[in-house]
């Protein structure tokens, strides 16, 4: 009896409060010129020993849309789990995995399996665009 009064009540203050909003987080796109390679999850291109792990131990598996970046493109905001578009690809890329240290403002792209994909994409200039939470404190300041 206690449960019914308490969802009839629930659903009162959601009828009487409308939908309860949920704001998506706003987002700047910073543009970058980089390097852009590609690779796949085998060992020889990942790790030997844990080719399906990432250098930030993420499992990575075919059909996700990942990249690598150089680390001193973490330094300049494209951390891990950063957004990140991609001129020449449809949808939004996420920083899961980083480069050997040897390696200077470069994407490696993530495409599963597909050696020749990723063979027949080589290594090409691209511009890419990294997301950066806009600062919800400014909008609200008058």
């Amino acid at each position: 009896m206690y449960r019914f009064i308490f969802l009839l009540s629930i659903l009162f203050i959601v009828q009487a409060c409308g939908e309860p909003k949920i704001e998506e987080p706003s987002y700047d796109w910073i543009p970058l010129k980089v390097t852009a390679t590609a690779y796949n999850s085998f060992p020889g291109q990942t790790s030997y020993e844990h080719p399906e792990i990432t250098a930030w131990g993420d499992s990575i598996k075919p059909g996700v849309k990942w990249i690598a970046v150089s680390r001193d493109l973490i330094g300049r905001g494209l951390r891990h789990n950063t957004l990140v578009k991609i001129d020449t690809f449809e949808g939004i890329y996420i920083v899961k995995d980083k480069m050997h240290p040897r390696w200077k403002n470069r994407i490696d792209i993530y495409m599963g399996e597909d050696r020749n994909k990723a063979k027949k994409w080589g290594r090409r200039k691209i511009e890419i665009k990294y997301a950066v939470l806009k600062d919800s404190t400014a909008e609200t300041k008058e």
